[in-house]
């Protein structure tokens, strides 16, 4: 008979997504056939799934965990943002519209509908299913039409673990809070609680942790240690890709655009010992020792071009590419190389037109097309063959894509200028293929040392091993109905 259980947070990044990531892991190898679910996410770092839809990269990894390639129905409604005020709304892996924050609860009543469906055909197929909130339930200003958490908990009749983050403080206030304003329907919900991101002597919360049950009347099932190993696990947020404090080795400098997508591009050369990563924050001044300079993916290309113009960084790659620099973009950083980029349908906001940065002598128009695939390429420059995958709107042409960057099957993609240092393409995930990524590195004279996708495997093993021995797995997973 299938069971599902749900872990939400006190608070958003408290750690759930690694959490249900390891009991994905920990469940997988009981055994159990397990798939990860999230009802709504908020991510603008996305996977493209095996039935050609989209979900966010989070449920993605936690498929990883399972043994599962990654389906539109783990992650049913994610919400990508393009503004401070609206997002794009993707629906079972397709854009249904883009949407105001204010207007967006007018939409809830039908995804609700879709959300069930979903989780429906996922407990269907499995032993098992994990779920994991978005936010807090203690958003209670939030709660009418909630999909999230408790809205969605109530509506499947899935029991909630909380998870506490002791490490950002008042994780007794977090918990008892979180049981004071809820609602006695959404409190009966809660099977209990754990605490995450403890570090030090865990036996020094003991009289906390007791606190806790008795305010709540909700069981704990144990105290997680911080894993510093979470940092080999894809980001999920911007914010999560640090820069590297090392002295040497191939200087990489990644801008950090407002509405920066698909960031977990950049974790396997930021696991390299041979590069130093720097994530550039607005404000900041491009490092007169870049090698290479990193243009990422964006929600928002046109937005994110007036937000780089305005950090002066359109002066600073000027004087780099003059100094002999290289430069990568992709997708909508591909796209900012080019000579303009053109929005004659509003696709990511006012009509119109913007100039590019002319480092490459393409122009881009935005469709209202997305293409979603996950494709085998062959790099031009080295002959190497890697796996990717597209996730844009747009199309770029113009003379510099008669050198393009790869081809995939036998179809130019992307795009390269005359001395070959300023580059351009479409596709996502390159630098996860090792062999594509000894190969780029060598190309700077420098070696790889790692195995990304085994390292990525390897951190799922510690991480279950690391829940095994801190929680009351078999408590925890008794509570599954």
């Amino acid at each position: 008979m299938s069971r599902a259980l749900m872990l939400q947070g006190t608070g958003s990044n408290v750690g759930k997504s690694m959490l249900v990531a390891g009991l994905c892991r920990v469940a997988r190898r009981r055994g159990l056939s397990v798939a990860p679910f999230k009802p709504q996410n908020m991510s603008n770092n996305a996977a493209v799934t095996v039935d050609g839809g989209e979900i966010g990269r989070a449920q993605a990894v936690q498929a990883l965990a399972c043994g599962l390639q990654p389906h539109t129905d783990m992650n049913p409604v994610l919400l990508k943002p393009e503004t401070e005020t609206g997002s794009q709304v993707i629906v079972q892996g397709k854009r249904l519209t883009s949407v105001r924050a204010r207007d967006y609860a007018a939409l809830k009543p039908q995804l609700l509908e879709r959300v069930v469906e979903s989780f429906g055909r996922l407990k269907e197929a499995h032993d098992l299913v994990l779920v994991e909130g978005a936010g807090s339930p203690a958003e209670v200003n939030l709660r009418a039409g909630d999909i999230a958490n408790m809205g969605f908990a109530r509506a499947a009749d899935v029991p909630v673990v909380l998870a506490g983050d002791i490490d950002r403080g008042g994780v007794i206030a977090q918990i008892v809070g979180t049981h004071a304003v809820t609602d006695a329907g959404d409190a009966a919900m809660v099977c209990g609680f754990l605490i995450n991101k403890f570090r030090g002597d865990p036996s020094l919360f003991d009289d906390g942790y007791a606190l806790i049950q008795d305010r709540t009347g909700w069981p704990g099932f144990g105290v997680v240690p911080w894993f510093p190993k979470a940092a080999r696990l894809p980001a999920e947020d911007a914010l999560d890709i640090r820069s590297e404090h090392r002295t040497e080795g191939l200087h990489i400098v990644c801008l950090r655009l407002s509405r920066i997508a698909n960031f977990d591009d950049l974790d396997p050369l930021a696991a390299e010992p041979g590069v130093r990563l720097t994530m550039l924050e607005a404000g900041q001044a491009l490092p007169g020792d870049t090698d290479v300079v990193i243009l990422p993916g964006s929600k928002s290309t046109r937005g994110d071009l007036a937000f780089l113009r305005a950090q002066g960084w359109d002066g600073d790659l000027t004087a780099h590419v003059r100094r002999g620099g290289h430069v990568l973009g992709i997708c909508g950083g591909y796209q900012m190389l080019g000579s303009v980029v053109r929005d004659p349908g509003g696709i990511e906001g006012a009509s119109g037109a913007d100039r590019g940065l002319g480092l490459l002598d393409i122009a881009t128009t935005m469709g209202a097309d997305k293409h979603l695939t996950e494709v085998c390429a062959i790099h031009a420059a080295t002959d190497t063959p890697f796996d990717g995958y597209e996730i844009h709107m747009g199309n770029s042409d113009g003379p510099d894509r008669a050198r393009p960057f790869a081809h995939v099957d036998g179809t130019p993609e992307g795009a390269v200028s005359p001395d070959g240092r300023i580059a351009g393409s479409y596709l996502h995930g390159m630098f996860r293929d090792d062999a594509f990524r000894a190969a780029w590195l060598a190309g700077f004279g420098v070696a790889s040392q790692t195995g990304y996708g085994a390292g990525v495997e390897a951190a799922l093993d510690a991480l279950a091993d690391h829940l095994e021995t801190h929680l009351d797995v078999d408590a925890l997973l008794a509570a599954a109905r």
